[in-house]
């Protein structure tokens, strides 16, 4: 499974490293469209080979070679610098996030010309809105959206239904499940609260989004510490404090935690769709009910895409977009011809290497615009067992998961500040904050905190 702390944090490293080389062109030859170098990160070896019998499905139609170079998400930052200051950028870039995206094309690392081009010739209206506008500046395509996961609020259907309660949609609700149905053998919420944690600023940003906390304004001013901003802290500090379970929890012991049964309510990422499943052997559920049927939470669990607080602007899911660019200097032809092949006679193929943190943000074509879409959730999914996910969960569940792409919002890339939230994963203020509220820190003091933090990261990169 692609770790979702690593994708975002790497984008810094880039920043920094590149603003150090100052170099922005690539050494490949643009006069030779029949041979091109492509980057994926990814370095699973089932998805690797499924990657690469796609692209030789390629080759073999347009006769353009491909050579692809597997790139661990935890590696990236420095293979990327290294080629820019070698002259050697891939012409082909697959997997990058949001903020790798900004840092590459503040970099000037990118042939946006080249990517509006491909976004022309696949047909601008067969893409989700918002994700083109996520991976664009201004009238530039930055990258070409590819697929999205999704950040969710997943709760216990059968325990809500027998307690009366509504779906866990906005902070009251969320807060009336949590204390109704907390008890001493099951907490009623369980979230990320681990200090210097990716996953505990990715999961508060969640949270915060929700009530329009947002991390800058449209001026680029630190709001961190904002009214909005101190009571996101202070619904969360809340959660934590009174319905959850003891000690610091990351990515790994929330999930364990609701596997057990021991948690009426998490938050996690699209990814865990299949382990929920029962289909990955090293994270299967372990509640009582699933000794005998291993997809009792699958079957027994509702999502929630969206959380809205008492100051909510509208919808607001936290998620990652993950693209596809070209380098600035590669072989455009090959290059161009390549992701669209992929954006298309490849993309089936594509996204059925993990369905499950691969919901198509490209809905179909234009002469079938829900093509890809409505076949998502019949896609197999999972590791050690393969299985569609509609054999599991709810339509309306794969219906709000598909749909989420539609509505995923990040803290500073509207604002025009999308380099700053890839700068501040180095230091990760926000998850700082989130751990001093749940021990007790006053919420307006721990946001005060954190903002002195971002505004300090905000000024070393001007």
């Amino acid at each position: 499974m692609k770790s979702r702390a690593t994708a975002v944090t790497v984008s810094a490293v880039v920043a920094a490293a590149l603003a150090l080389t100052g170099c922005t062109a690539s050494g490949n030859d643009e006069g030779d469209d029949e041979s091109i170098t492509f980057w994926v990160q990814e370095d699973l070896p089932d998805r690797v080979a499924a990657t690469e019998a796609i692209v030789a499905a390629f080759v073999d139609e347009s006769g353009i070679e491909v050579e692809v170079v597997s790139v661990a998400e935890d590696q990236f930052a420095q293979l990327i610098t290294s080629s820019a200051a070698a002259g050697d950028l891939p012409d082909v870039i697959a997997g990058i996030s949001l903020p790798q995206v900004r840092t590459l094309a503040a970099n000037e690392l990118v042939d946006t010309d080249a990517v509006g081009a491909v976004i022309e010739a696949l047909d601008a209206s067969t893409f989700s809105e918002n994700a083109l506008e996520l991976t664009a500046d201004g009238d530039e395509q930055l990258a070409v959206p590819s697929e999205s996961w999704l950040q969710m609020l997943y709760y216990r259907t059968d325990l809500f239904e027998a307690a009366g309660l509504d779906a866990p949609d906005t902070y009251d609700k969320i807060l009336e499940a949590a204390q109704t149905l907390d008890t001493s053998d099951l907490a009623g919420f369980v979230g990320a609260t681990a200090p210097g944690d990716a996953f505990t600023e990715q999961t508060f940003e969640q949270v915060a989004l929700g009530n329009d906390c947002q991390l800058v304004d449209a001026d680029g001013e630190v709001q961190i510490d904002s009214d909005q901003c101190v009571e996101s802290f202070d619904f969360y500090g809340d959660l934590i404090t009174n319905y959850s379970v003891p000690g610091a929890q990351d990515v790994d012991t929330t999930r364990a935690t609701y596997f057990a049964g021991d948690a009426a309510m998490f938050i996690w990422s699209s990814f865990v769709l299949d382990e929920m499943a029962g289909l990955r052997e090293d994270a299967k559920p372990t509640c009582p009910e699933c000794l005998d049927d291993p997809a009792f939470l699958a079957e027994n669990t509702g999502v929630v895409t969206s959380i809205a607080g008492p100051d909510s602007a509208g919808p607001a899911q936290f998620g990652e977009i993950t693209s596809w660019t070209i380098t600035d200097g590669a072989n455009v032809e090959g290059a161009q011809a390549f992701i669209e092949y992929m954006m298309s006679d490849g993309y089936e193929d594509w996204i059925a290497i993990a369905p499950e943190g691969k919901v198509p943000v490209r809905f179909g074509t234009p002469e079938e615009p829900t093509v890809y879409s409505d076949l998502w959730a019949t896609l197999p999914a999972g590791v050690d067992t393969k299985a569609p996910l509609s054999d599991f969960y709810a339509p309306e569940v794969l219906e709000a998961v598909a749909a989420g792409p539609e509505n995923i919002a990040r803290w500073g890339i509207a604002q025009g500040q999308g380099d700053l939230l890839g700068a501040l994963q180095g230091e990760l203020p926000v998850a700082t904050a989130v751990s001093d509220v749940t021990q007790g820190t006053d919420p307006a003091a721990a946001a005060e905190a954190a903002a002195e933090s971002v505004r300090s990261v905000a000024e070393s990169i001007q």
